[in-house]
């Protein structure tokens, strides 16, 4: 079945408190519409960007509600598309991203985008867009969690991987799984160093299943490049760490290898990548590629 929530339904903290905003069935595609990350706060670039209200960030649209998912249970998101608007926009500033210690002062920049031909323009610069999402995610276990914190339950993995084809894996820790996404990139780099994408509203197509072969305490992408596990942490090092170890504990049972062998083997094939560095709990995420899950013939269909 086919649904549609609009942007008028959104919240800034992923909690199992959020009253639905919808409520749907196991396989049922839904169309969400989102608001960029300022919430349209920023229309011209000469603002006064004093002025932004920085607890109107990172709206995520939902929360939705699962028939059928209960507590424990893996959440599947399939992304079939994203459809951008034709305004985006960015900004830095004094304690803003990497480079915010050396800001002496707020700017914003607005970009006009091109989605039908898949490219923006940067002062002249012509660059090919990567539409991806930001924020997307479960009702965290504990107590709520602002929509600019990642953590287990996804919130702001600033992954470039969550895209179009792309399927999510959530560890589900209340029923229903209360659903929500936003933040939307037009493009965006890994690591998301100035502290911001090219910021944009969207309309969003997810279909929302259960996942009857994957046992994950992280979120996990997969895609037609490989498998990825996304940890987040406050130090980069631990989550680079932990998703390997987990990715190994995904993906040992389903082969005959002991477990030093699966570590030489993660070790040849295996990427340690980043996310984002620039959020309360940075995001890092383990890569193994698709030749590998073909061989021991893994499959989380």
């Amino acid at each position: 079945m086919k649904h549609s929530l609009d942007r008028s339904h959104f919240y800034y903290a992923m909690s199992k408190d959020n009253g639905a905003a919808l409520e749907v069935g196991l396989g049922d595609t839904v169309e969400i519409g989102t608001h960029d990350c300022f919430q349209g706060q920023i229309t011209s670039e000469d603002a006064v960007l004093d002025s932004v209200d920085w607890d109107r960030i990172n709206p995520a649209t939902g929360p939705i509600y699962i028939e059928g998912i209960r507590r424990g249970d893996v959440l599947k998101v399939t992304i079939e598309d994203i459809s951008l608007e034709e305004r985006g926009v960015m900004l830095t500033g004094p304690g803003l991203g990497v480079m915010g210690d050396r800001m002496e002062g707020m700017e914003a920049k607005l970009f006009d985008v091109d989605a039908a031909d898949g490219r923006v323009s940067f002062n002249g610069l012509e660059l090919p867009l990567n539409p991806m999402i930001g924020v997307i995610g479960v009702a965290p276990e504990g107590a709520p969690v602002n929509n600019g914190t990642p953590d287990r339950h996804g919130g702001n993995m600033d992954s470039k991987k969550i895209t179009t084809g792309a399927d999510l894996y959530f560890p589900v820790f209340h029923d229903g799984a209360l659903f929500g996404l936003g933040d939307v990139h037009a493009k965006m780099g890994d690591g998301e160093i100035s502290v911001s994408g090219l910021e944009i509203g969207a309309n969003i197509t997810v279909t929302l299943d259960k996942a009857h072969n994957m046992a994950t305490r992280h979120p996990v992408v997969i895609d037609a490049d490989g498998i990825y596990m996304m940890v987040s942490h406050e130090s980069l090092d631990m989550a680079v760490e932990e998703s390997v170890r987990q990715m190994i504990a995904l993906l040992h049972p389903h082969t005959d290898l002991s477990l030093s062998e699966i570590t030489m083997l993660m070790s040849l094939v295996g990427e340690t990548q980043v996310n984002q560095v620039v959020d309360p709990l940075k995001t890092a995420r383990f890569f193994v590629p698709k030749p590998v899950l073909d061989h021991y013939k893994i499959s989380f269909e």
